[in-house]
């Protein structure tokens, strides 16, 4: 899979961790309230923004093994964690993190999940975690994942998962035929197969509860308003450039769109927040 590019997922970072639910994160942090420290595997982390976003609930020392098919962006997220934390230093390989009383070392790894899952996921951490990572995989991808986690007996905290909602205003004529486009483009091939898009927090849910997990959702939606305009241009950017790869809109017409979005007062896209334990 394609890595993304660095400038977006800064742009989206404080959008995403606004976004965040936080009675699913609260619900991960008192699973752990108990334990003096864990391990987290945070698989396709970017930036490291899912760390960023989630360690302060999590328990004073945290292990976290970062792993992306983006060697690029590994070594952003290196350089980023150390700019953020209150201290940084090298271990051997390991980056050792001070931050808000909490001790984080990070290791970071280049895998692919479309290959090497079963592998990654037999390190067997306490937690596994992703953000706006599992709509990009496909059906059979999340089913395998499922099987592995179930098998493994552990726990998923999956945050940010687009669920197919998009509201922008003021409304524009192309919007419905916009957005229909763009749904068809998420279900395209992202490097795992058909992509699940919009139904893969539904779908994953339904994969746990059928496995005897228990299973938590939250809505996490973007809310973006002209605060945002970087992320709200290169957002209105993305979804024209991926309708227009149908070829199912009038060019003109989508254009038209494109300009008028990137004038937009403000957006909802929708996301939602899993969480998934063995009982």
């Amino acid at each position: 899979m394609a890595g993304f590019s660095a400038d977006w997922l800064a742009l989206r970072e404080p959008v995403d961790h606004a976004a965040r639910n936080p009675q699913v994160l609260g619900a991960v942090g008192a699973h752990f309230a108990g334990k003096p420290s864990m391990s987290v595997l945070d698989l396709g982390c970017g930036a490291g923004s899912n760390l960023r976003g989630s360690f302060a609930a999590l328990p004073d020392r945290q292990h976290w093994t970062l792993v992306d098919y983006d060697a690029g962006l590994l070594g952003r997220a290196r350089e980023t964690l150390s700019r953020w934390a209150d201290e940084a230093r090298e271990q051997g390989e390991e980056l050792v993190l001070a931050k808000d009383g909490k001790t984080i070392t990070v290791d970071t790894r280049q895998v692919d999940l479309s290959k090497d899952l079963e592998w990654v996921l037999g390190w067997q951490p306490d937690l596994v975690t992703a953000a706006a990572l599992f709509d990009l995989v496909s059906k059979r991808w999340i089913e395998r994942f499922v099987a592995v986690l179930t098998s493994l007996k552990l726990p998923l905290y999956a945050a940010l998962n687009y669920d197919g909602r998009e509201r922008w205003k003021p409304a524009h004529r192309a919007d419905a035929g916009v957005h229909a486009a763009f749904r068809h483009h998420q279900h395209g091939d992202k490097g795992f197969g058909p992509a699940a898009g919009p139904d893969a927090c539904d779908l994953m849910a339904e994969a746990f509860r059928k496995s005897g997990f228990a299973v938590s959702t939250g809505d996490s939606a973007w809310l973006i308003d002209e605060r945002h305009g970087p992320l709200r241009d290169m957002l209105a950017q993305g979804i024209a450039d991926a309708a227009a790869e149908t070829g199912h809109l009038d060019q003109a017409l989508l254009a038209d769109w494109l300009a008028a979005r990137q004038k937009a007062t403000n957006a909802l896209v929708g996301h939602h927040d899993l969480w998934a334990r063995p009982v």
